[in-house]
């Protein structure tokens, strides 16, 4: 049989060849240690950078795009103000200038009355050249016309007339009630004036009578410390007559003992005490002597007593050194029963270590051995 070719089925060859380079890419993703311990997706935050860089242009193209349109806007609404003006002004001079010219006062109908005209208005105009509706006063008509106007001209003048005198009477009114008013004011005015003339006179009695009072007490206060400096001043003069004459100045030594009673001793009265008697004197000296020889007598009780202590304690502290000494002998054999059998540990943990090293492990693996780990991503 001849050997046939077949055709090789392009969807499984793409779809090996896609999971080949996904594989590539998780290797690369999962062997580069920076990604792998930081845990960063570098392209993840190059796009998210790319995208945030985008909208931003994008918010300040559309942010340019509104200004300009606000200043068209602007622009547009200033130009169509100026316009509305200038029509405004336009229409209006236009209106002045008809009015001026199709709508003048001598051209209406009471154009005697707004003008100062006599008579009826007089037309320039022919009749001929006026079409029938044109025509304003036929011959003939209205032939009360100007005996109505005196009339009404004279009724006008009445009425004004009667505005007036009316208009009189109420400023007369008027000028009756401020009249009025101010002489109500300048009765308060007087009433208030003569009040506070009352309460100056109140206020003035008032304090007449509280001067006139302040003076009597003044004039009792100078009476009693009058009184009271001549009281103060006949006490100094009696004390100072006691201090001389008495017991203290004149140093009578009897006047510092006075009899307690009730066959109690006698006591000494401090403030006339002048000082002790030699009898006194020497009992004190003989008392004092005594305490001494005491005093002595205690002091050498305690050098005895301090000397046996001391004794006691110069022996307690010889039988602590010897304790002390004999310590120290049995740490020193401990210490060197300890030496001697760590060394001996020592020999033996390096005995077994030289077996494990020479004789136990002998076959070490090789590099190749570790790279046969960790080669594929699954």
């Amino acid at each position: 049989m001849y050997k046939v070719d077949l055709p090789v089925d392009q969807p499984i060859e793409k779809a090996v060849e896609r999971r080949k380079c996904a594989e590539t890419a998780r290797k690369a993703r999962i062997f580069n240690t920076r990604l792998r311990v930081m845990g960063l997706d570098t392209d993840a935050l190059n796009k998210q950078v790319q995208e945030k860089k985008h909208h931003q242009n994008m918010d300040m193209q559309r942010d340019k795009a509104f200004d300009k349109l606000r200043e068209h806007h602007d622009e547009a609404l200033m130009q169509q103000d100026i316009d509305e003006k200038e029509k405004r002004a336009a229409l209006h001079s236009d209106l002045t200038q008809y009015w001026a010219t199709h709508q003048r006062k001598e051209d209406s109908r009471d154009a005697d009355l707004k003008c100062g005209l006599k008579g009826a208005f007089k037309f320039t105009i022919q009749e001929g050249e006026l079409g029938p509706a044109s025509m304003t006063l036929f011959q003939g008509e209205d032939i009360g016309e100007e005996q109505r106007r005196r009339e009404q001209m004279k009724k006008t003048s009445r009425d004004l007339q009667a505005q007036r005198e009316d208009n009189e009477r109420r400023r007369m009114g008027e000028k009756h009630r401020e009249m009025l008013l101010s002489k109500e004011l300048v009765h308060q005015d007087l009433k208030g004036v003569q009040l506070h003339a009352l309460e100056e006179e109140c206020r003035k009695a008032t304090r007449i009578a509280l001067d006139n009072y302040n003076q009597a007490l003044a004039a009792e206060r100078a009476e009693r410390l009058k009184k009271q400096h001549m009281r103060e001043e006949r006490e100094n003069l009696e004390e100072i007559l006691h201090t001389v004459t008495s017991d203290m100045m004149t140093e009578c030594a009897e006047a510092a003992q006075r009899e307690a009673g009730g066959g109690r001793p006698t006591r000494v009265l401090i403030d006339r005490w002048r000082g002790m008697s030699p009898e006194q004197l020497s009992a004190i000296h003989r008392e004092r002597e005594e305490q001494r020889l005491e005093r002595q007598r205690q002091l050498d009780a305690e050098k005895i007593r301090d000397a046996a202590w001391d004794l006691n304690l110069l022996k307690l502290s010889r039988e602590a050194e010897e304790e002390e000494w004999k310590a120290e002998e049995l740490r020193r054999e401990t210490r060197i029963q300890t030496d001697c059998y760590n060394k001996q540990l020592a020999r033996e943990q390096q005995a077994y270590q030289e077996y494990l090293n020479k004789k136990l492990y002998t076959n070490k693996p090789t590099k190749d051995y570790f790279y046969q780990f960790n080669t594929s991503s699954r």
